[in-house]
Protein backbone atom coordinates (compact mmCIF):
# COMPACT_ATOMS: atom_id res chain seq x y z
CA UNK A 1 0.00 0.00 0.00
CA UNK A 2 0.92 3.28 -0.88
CA UNK A 3 0.37 6.34 1.93
CA UNK A 4 -0.77 9.30 0.26
CA UNK A 5 0.97 12.13 -0.70
CA UNK A 6 -1.50 14.99 -0.45
CA UNK A 7 -0.41 17.93 -2.60
CA UNK A 8 -3.28 20.65 -2.66
CA UNK A 9 -1.45 22.72 -5.82
CA UNK A 10 -2.22 19.21 -7.77
CA UNK A 11 -5.71 18.48 -6.87
CA UNK A 12 -7.24 19.30 -9.99
CA UNK A 13 -4.12 17.75 -12.17
CA UNK A 14 -5.49 13.95 -9.97
CA UNK A 15 -8.49 14.75 -10.20
CA UNK A 16 -8.72 15.41 -14.20
CA UNK A 17 -6.69 11.91 -14.08
CA UNK A 18 -9.30 10.38 -11.64
CA UNK A 19 -12.17 11.55 -14.29
CA UNK A 20 -10.32 10.55 -17.31
CA UNK A 21 -9.95 7.21 -15.99
CA UNK A 22 -14.03 7.16 -14.87
CA UNK A 23 -14.90 8.07 -18.68
CA UNK A 24 -12.64 5.63 -20.12
CA UNK A 25 -14.08 2.60 -17.63
CA UNK A 26 -17.75 3.23 -18.82
CA UNK A 27 -17.01 4.13 -22.83
CA UNK A 28 -18.71 1.86 -23.90
CA UNK A 29 -22.02 2.87 -21.93
CA UNK A 30 -24.57 5.45 -22.98
CA UNK A 31 -23.51 7.37 -20.85
CA UNK A 32 -24.84 10.88 -19.70
CA UNK A 33 -21.62 13.64 -19.22
CA UNK A 34 -19.84 12.42 -16.11
CA UNK A 35 -20.59 14.99 -13.15
CA UNK A 36 -17.65 15.40 -11.12
CA UNK A 37 -17.99 16.37 -7.27
CA UNK A 38 -14.27 17.45 -5.29
CA UNK A 39 -13.64 16.89 -1.99
CA UNK A 40 -11.37 19.69 -0.14
CA UNK A 41 -7.92 18.90 -1.01
CA UNK A 42 -6.36 18.04 2.22
CA UNK A 43 -7.83 17.00 5.97
CA UNK A 44 -10.88 15.35 4.04
CA UNK A 45 -11.05 12.01 5.98
CA UNK A 46 -12.84 12.09 9.43
CA UNK A 47 -11.18 8.71 10.57
CA UNK A 48 -7.89 7.15 10.42
CA UNK A 49 -5.88 4.04 12.15
CA UNK A 50 -2.51 4.29 12.97
CA UNK A 51 0.33 1.54 14.25
CA UNK A 52 2.27 2.73 17.29
CA UNK A 53 5.63 1.85 16.70
CA UNK A 54 7.90 1.58 19.50
CA UNK A 55 12.03 2.04 19.63
CA UNK A 56 13.75 2.46 23.22
CA UNK A 57 11.94 5.02 25.47
CA UNK A 58 10.68 6.80 21.72
CA UNK A 59 7.14 5.87 20.00
CA UNK A 60 5.10 7.69 17.39
CA UNK A 61 2.51 6.85 14.62
CA UNK A 62 3.56 4.78 11.88
CA UNK A 63 1.99 2.89 8.55
CA UNK A 64 3.52 0.77 6.19
CA UNK A 65 4.69 1.02 2.58
CA UNK A 66 4.66 -2.17 0.57
CA UNK A 67 7.40 -2.91 -1.76
CA UNK A 68 4.89 -3.22 -4.91
CA UNK A 69 7.32 -6.26 -6.24
CA UNK A 70 7.45 -8.09 -3.45
CA UNK A 71 4.79 -7.82 -0.97
CA UNK A 72 6.45 -9.63 2.28
CA UNK A 73 9.01 -6.40 2.49
CA UNK A 74 7.54 -3.44 4.13
CA UNK A 75 8.87 0.04 5.19
CA UNK A 76 7.79 1.47 8.21
CA UNK A 77 6.90 5.01 7.86
CA UNK A 78 6.69 7.68 10.49
CA UNK A 79 3.75 10.04 10.88
CA UNK A 80 4.12 12.87 12.95
CA UNK A 81 1.39 14.57 10.81
CA UNK A 82 -1.24 13.15 8.52
CA UNK A 83 -2.64 15.63 5.66
CA UNK A 84 -5.19 13.43 4.82
CA UNK A 85 -6.64 13.23 8.30
CA UNK A 86 -9.15 15.74 9.65
CA UNK A 87 -7.36 18.78 10.93
CA UNK A 88 -9.13 17.60 14.98
CA UNK A 89 -7.10 14.47 14.23
CA UNK A 90 -3.77 16.13 13.21
CA UNK A 91 -4.21 18.61 16.43
CA UNK A 92 -4.77 15.34 18.76
CA UNK A 93 -1.74 13.34 17.55
CA UNK A 94 0.92 15.60 19.03
CA UNK A 95 -1.14 15.55 22.17
CA UNK A 96 -1.75 12.20 22.38
CA UNK A 97 2.36 11.24 21.73
CA UNK A 98 2.95 13.25 24.62
CA UNK A 99 0.21 11.70 26.84
CA UNK A 100 1.90 7.72 25.89
CA UNK A 101 5.79 9.12 26.42
CA UNK A 102 4.66 10.69 29.82
CA UNK A 103 2.67 7.51 31.29
CA UNK A 104 4.07 3.77 31.33
CA UNK A 105 0.47 3.28 31.83
CA UNK A 106 -1.30 4.36 28.88
CA UNK A 107 2.17 3.65 26.66
CA UNK A 108 3.02 -0.23 27.81
CA UNK A 109 2.31 -2.47 25.08
CA UNK A 110 -0.13 0.07 23.36
CA UNK A 111 -0.60 -1.52 19.32
CA UNK A 112 -2.48 0.84 17.49
CA UNK A 113 -4.55 3.73 18.15
CA UNK A 114 -7.89 4.48 15.52
CA UNK A 115 -9.51 8.03 15.31
CA UNK A 116 -13.13 8.76 14.54
CA UNK A 117 -13.70 12.28 14.35
CA UNK A 118 -16.78 14.84 13.14
CA UNK A 119 -17.43 18.19 11.23
CA UNK A 120 -19.36 18.88 14.73
CA UNK A 121 -15.95 18.89 16.33
CA UNK A 122 -16.53 15.51 18.10
CA UNK A 123 -13.74 13.13 18.77
CA UNK A 124 -13.46 9.06 19.66
CA UNK A 125 -10.23 7.87 19.69
CA UNK A 126 -9.42 4.01 20.53
CA UNK A 127 -6.59 2.84 22.16
CA UNK A 128 -5.81 -1.02 21.28
CA UNK A 129 -3.22 -3.21 23.49
CA UNK A 130 -1.41 -6.16 23.64
CA UNK A 131 -2.19 -6.81 27.61
CA UNK A 132 -5.33 -6.47 30.07
CA UNK A 133 -6.07 -3.37 30.51
CA UNK A 134 -7.56 -2.98 34.38
CA UNK A 135 -8.23 0.29 37.13
CA UNK A 136 -5.16 1.91 36.53
CA UNK A 137 -5.28 2.31 32.87
CA UNK A 138 -9.06 3.59 32.97
CA UNK A 139 -7.97 6.19 35.78
CA UNK A 140 -5.57 7.56 33.54
CA UNK A 141 -7.68 7.32 30.27
CA UNK A 142 -10.66 8.94 32.32
CA UNK A 143 -8.30 11.87 33.19
CA UNK A 144 -7.12 11.89 29.39
CA UNK A 145 -10.33 12.25 28.33
CA UNK A 146 -10.73 15.42 30.26
CA UNK A 147 -7.63 17.43 29.51
CA UNK A 148 -8.20 16.70 25.56
CA UNK A 149 -12.21 17.25 25.53
CA UNK A 150 -11.84 13.62 23.69
CA UNK A 151 -13.57 10.20 24.70
CA UNK A 152 -11.68 6.93 24.45
CA UNK A 153 -11.80 3.48 24.49
CA UNK A 154 -9.50 0.77 25.56
CA UNK A 155 -9.45 -2.96 23.59
CA UNK A 156 -7.30 -6.12 24.14
CA UNK A 157 -7.68 -9.59 23.83
CA UNK A 158 -11.50 -10.28 24.35
CA UNK A 159 -11.80 -6.98 25.89
CA UNK A 160 -13.34 -3.64 25.17
CA UNK A 161 -13.09 -0.63 27.86
CA UNK A 162 -15.65 2.22 27.14
CA UNK A 163 -15.08 5.28 29.71
CA UNK A 164 -17.73 7.23 28.43
CA UNK A 165 -19.11 6.49 25.33
CA UNK A 166 -18.83 4.34 22.66
CA UNK A 167 -20.10 6.88 19.47
CA UNK A 168 -20.02 10.22 18.42
CA UNK A 169 -22.56 12.79 16.75
CA UNK A 170 -22.06 13.80 13.30
CA UNK A 171 -24.12 17.01 12.27
CA UNK A 172 -24.41 16.70 8.45
CA UNK A 173 -25.69 19.46 5.93
CA UNK A 174 -27.86 18.77 3.11
CA UNK A 175 -29.70 20.79 0.81
CA UNK A 176 -30.09 23.63 4.36
CA UNK A 177 -31.48 21.01 5.91
CA UNK A 178 -29.21 19.43 9.31
CA UNK A 179 -29.24 15.98 9.59
CA UNK A 180 -27.80 13.66 12.91
CA UNK A 181 -26.39 10.53 12.80
CA UNK A 182 -24.64 8.46 15.58
CA UNK A 183 -21.91 6.79 14.23
CA UNK A 184 -20.60 3.99 16.49
CA UNK A 185 -17.40 2.84 17.21
CA UNK A 186 -15.67 -0.08 15.03
CA UNK A 187 -19.04 0.38 12.78
CA UNK A 188 -18.59 1.81 9.39
CA UNK A 189 -19.13 5.12 8.76
CA UNK A 190 -18.38 7.36 5.24
CA UNK A 191 -14.67 8.60 5.96
CA UNK A 192 -14.65 12.16 4.26
CA UNK A 193 -17.44 13.71 5.18
CA UNK A 194 -17.76 17.14 3.01
CA UNK A 195 -18.19 14.39 0.21
CA UNK A 196 -21.04 12.37 2.44
CA UNK A 197 -23.16 15.60 2.01
CA UNK A 198 -22.64 15.86 -1.88
CA UNK A 199 -23.36 12.29 -2.05
CA UNK A 200 -26.34 12.88 0.11
CA UNK A 201 -28.06 15.70 -2.03
CA UNK A 202 -26.71 14.08 -5.25
CA UNK A 203 -29.08 10.88 -4.25
CA UNK A 204 -31.44 13.48 -2.97
CA UNK A 205 -32.25 15.15 -6.19
CA UNK A 206 -32.20 12.51 -8.33
CA UNK A 207 -35.15 10.65 -6.86
CA UNK A 208 -37.31 13.70 -6.51
CA UNK A 209 -40.78 13.55 -7.51
CA UNK A 210 -41.50 10.12 -5.81
CA UNK A 211 -43.98 11.00 -2.80
CA UNK A 212 -46.97 8.59 -3.87
CA UNK A 213 -44.51 5.77 -3.93
CA UNK A 214 -41.59 3.75 -1.85
CA UNK A 215 -38.03 3.11 -1.79
CA UNK A 216 -36.16 0.11 -1.18
CA UNK A 217 -32.82 0.54 0.29
CA UNK A 218 -29.95 -2.40 0.59
CA UNK A 219 -26.83 -2.23 2.94
CA UNK A 220 -28.23 0.73 4.45
CA UNK A 221 -25.33 0.95 7.49
CA UNK A 222 -26.56 3.58 9.86
CA UNK A 223 -29.31 4.86 7.53
CA UNK A 224 -26.55 7.41 5.80
CA UNK A 225 -28.89 7.66 2.78
CA UNK A 226 -32.34 6.40 4.77
CA UNK A 227 -32.30 9.85 6.43
CA UNK A 228 -31.88 12.05 3.80
CA UNK A 229 -33.78 10.47 1.11
CA UNK A 230 -37.01 9.34 3.31
CA UNK A 231 -38.69 12.62 2.36
CA UNK A 232 -38.71 12.33 -1.11
CA UNK A 233 -40.87 8.92 -0.83
CA UNK A 234 -43.83 7.58 1.02
CA UNK A 235 -42.11 5.11 2.75
CA UNK A 236 -38.63 3.90 2.88
CA UNK A 237 -37.84 -0.07 3.70
CA UNK A 238 -33.89 -0.46 3.97
CA UNK A 239 -32.09 -3.40 5.26
CA UNK A 240 -28.57 -3.84 6.81
CA UNK A 241 -27.01 -7.04 7.84
CA UNK A 242 -25.04 -5.91 11.12
CA UNK A 243 -26.50 -5.58 14.09
CA UNK A 244 -24.78 -2.63 15.58
CA UNK A 245 -25.37 -0.72 12.29
CA UNK A 246 -29.25 -1.70 12.50
CA UNK A 247 -29.54 -0.37 15.72
CA UNK A 248 -27.10 2.51 15.41
CA UNK A 249 -29.90 3.24 11.98
CA UNK A 250 -32.65 3.16 14.23
CA UNK A 251 -31.40 5.48 16.79
CA UNK A 252 -30.70 7.93 13.70
CA UNK A 253 -33.81 7.46 12.70
CA UNK A 254 -35.52 8.71 15.93
CA UNK A 255 -33.24 11.55 16.18
CA UNK A 256 -33.79 13.24 12.88
CA UNK A 257 -37.32 12.52 13.25
CA UNK A 258 -38.21 10.29 10.80
CA UNK A 259 -41.00 8.10 11.10
CA UNK A 260 -42.18 6.83 7.12
CA UNK A 261 -38.64 4.51 7.48
CA UNK A 262 -38.81 0.87 8.96
CA UNK A 263 -34.90 -0.97 9.06
CA UNK A 264 -34.49 -4.83 8.81
CA UNK A 265 -31.49 -6.89 10.22
CA UNK A 266 -31.21 -8.63 6.95
CA UNK A 267 -28.86 -9.64 4.07
CA UNK A 268 -29.75 -8.97 0.76
CA UNK A 269 -29.90 -12.28 -0.59
CA UNK A 270 -32.56 -12.81 2.58
CA UNK A 271 -34.62 -9.92 1.31
CA UNK A 272 -34.89 -11.30 -2.28
CA UNK A 273 -36.32 -14.30 -0.85
CA UNK A 274 -38.83 -12.54 1.27
CA UNK A 275 -39.72 -10.55 -1.68
CA UNK A 276 -40.69 -13.70 -3.80
CA UNK A 277 -42.24 -15.49 -0.84
CA UNK A 278 -39.83 -17.67 -0.09
CA UNK A 279 -39.21 -16.36 3.24
CA UNK A 280 -41.19 -16.28 6.32
CA UNK A 281 -40.24 -16.02 9.92
CA UNK A 282 -40.76 -12.66 12.42
CA UNK A 283 -38.63 -10.05 11.25
CA UNK A 284 -40.42 -10.76 7.85
CA UNK A 285 -44.01 -10.14 8.54
CA UNK A 286 -42.33 -7.44 10.69
CA UNK A 287 -41.62 -5.72 7.45
CA UNK A 288 -45.09 -5.90 6.22
CA UNK A 289 -43.98 -6.11 2.76
CA UNK A 290 -47.56 -6.12 1.19
CA UNK A 291 -47.97 -2.59 2.16
CA UNK A 292 -45.35 -1.21 -0.35
CA UNK A 293 -45.20 -0.46 -3.87
CA UNK A 294 -41.58 0.27 -4.23
CA UNK A 295 -40.27 2.38 -7.40
CA UNK A 296 -37.06 2.94 -6.54
CA UNK A 297 -34.25 0.73 -5.14
CA UNK A 298 -31.11 2.40 -3.64
CA UNK A 299 -27.62 0.03 -3.29
CA UNK A 300 -24.16 0.80 -1.92
CA UNK A 301 -22.79 -2.44 -1.67
CA UNK A 302 -19.19 -3.29 -0.60
CA UNK A 303 -16.36 -3.35 -2.91
CA UNK A 304 -17.00 -6.52 -4.64
CA UNK A 305 -20.16 -5.20 -6.23
CA UNK A 306 -23.88 -6.95 -6.62
CA UNK A 307 -23.30 -10.70 -7.79
CA UNK A 308 -25.81 -12.08 -10.87
CA UNK A 309 -28.80 -12.65 -8.88
CA UNK A 310 -28.77 -9.40 -7.37
CA UNK A 311 -28.40 -7.57 -10.31
CA UNK A 312 -31.50 -9.54 -11.56
CA UNK A 313 -33.23 -8.66 -8.36
CA UNK A 314 -32.91 -4.76 -8.83
CA UNK A 315 -33.15 -4.73 -12.29
CA UNK A 316 -37.57 -5.04 -11.25
CA UNK A 317 -37.63 -1.56 -10.07
CA UNK A 318 -38.40 1.86 -12.38
CA UNK A 319 -35.52 3.80 -10.70
CA UNK A 320 -32.34 2.48 -9.65
CA UNK A 321 -29.71 4.69 -7.26
CA UNK A 322 -26.25 2.53 -7.33
CA UNK A 323 -23.70 4.16 -5.51
CA UNK A 324 -20.20 2.06 -5.88
CA UNK A 325 -16.55 2.49 -4.02
CA UNK A 326 -15.48 0.03 -7.12
CA UNK A 327 -15.78 1.35 -10.80
CA UNK A 328 -14.31 -2.07 -11.90
CA UNK A 329 -17.32 -4.06 -10.39
CA UNK A 330 -19.42 -1.08 -10.74
CA UNK A 331 -19.04 -2.14 -14.93
CA UNK A 332 -19.88 -5.58 -14.58
CA UNK A 333 -22.95 -5.18 -13.01
CA UNK A 334 -24.30 -2.38 -15.56
CA UNK A 335 -23.45 -4.86 -18.35
CA UNK A 336 -26.43 -6.37 -17.21
CA UNK A 337 -28.22 -3.67 -15.32
CA UNK A 338 -28.52 -1.46 -18.75
CA UNK A 339 -29.98 -4.83 -20.48
CA UNK A 340 -33.50 -3.36 -18.60
CA UNK A 341 -32.12 0.23 -17.74
CA UNK A 342 -30.77 3.38 -19.18
CA UNK A 343 -28.15 5.72 -17.24
CA UNK A 344 -29.74 8.92 -16.62
CA UNK A 345 -26.97 10.46 -14.25
CA UNK A 346 -23.29 9.45 -13.98
CA UNK A 347 -21.07 11.15 -11.10
CA UNK A 348 -17.80 11.03 -9.63
CA UNK A 349 -17.07 11.36 -5.75
CA UNK A 350 -13.74 11.78 -5.07
CA UNK A 351 -14.14 10.61 -1.71
CA UNK A 352 -10.40 9.59 -1.31
CA UNK A 353 -7.90 12.48 -3.18
CA UNK A 354 -4.54 11.25 -4.08
CA UNK A 355 -5.52 7.55 -4.14
CA UNK A 356 -6.83 5.48 -7.00
CA UNK A 357 -10.23 4.52 -5.96
CA UNK A 358 -13.12 6.41 -7.12
CA UNK A 359 -16.97 6.73 -6.00
CA UNK A 360 -19.47 6.97 -8.17
CA UNK A 361 -23.25 7.44 -7.96
CA UNK A 362 -25.44 6.29 -11.28
CA UNK A 363 -28.86 6.87 -11.87
CA UNK A 364 -30.94 4.20 -13.85
CA UNK A 365 -34.46 4.07 -15.34
CA UNK A 366 -36.25 1.30 -16.59
CA UNK A 367 -36.86 1.76 -20.64
CA UNK A 368 -40.39 1.62 -21.68
CA UNK A 369 -41.56 -1.69 -23.28
CA UNK A 370 -41.46 -1.69 -26.82
CA UNK A 371 -44.94 -1.69 -28.55
CA UNK A 372 -45.55 -3.31 -32.01
CA UNK A 373 -46.78 -1.14 -34.39
CA UNK A 374 -50.03 -2.00 -36.52
CA UNK A 375 -50.06 -2.98 -40.01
Amino acid sequence: MAIPTVDPARYDEQLAEKQAYVESTFAAFDTPALEVYPSPPSHYRQRCEFRIWHEENDLFYAMFEVDPENSKNKRVVRLDQFPVASAHINELMPKLRDAFLASDELRRRLFQVEFLTTLSGQALVTLIYHRPLGDAWEAEARVLEKSLDIMIIGRSRKQRLVVTQDHVWERLTVDGRTLHYQQVENSFTQPNAHICQTMLSWAKEATQGRQAEDLVELYCGNGNFTIALAENFRRVLATEISRTSVASANVNLEANGVTNAHVARMSAEEFALALKGEKAGRRVAEMALEEYDFSTVLVDPPRAGLDEQSCHQISEYAQIVYISCNPATLAENLTLLTKTHDIERFALFDQFPFTHHCECGVLLTRRQPQVASQS
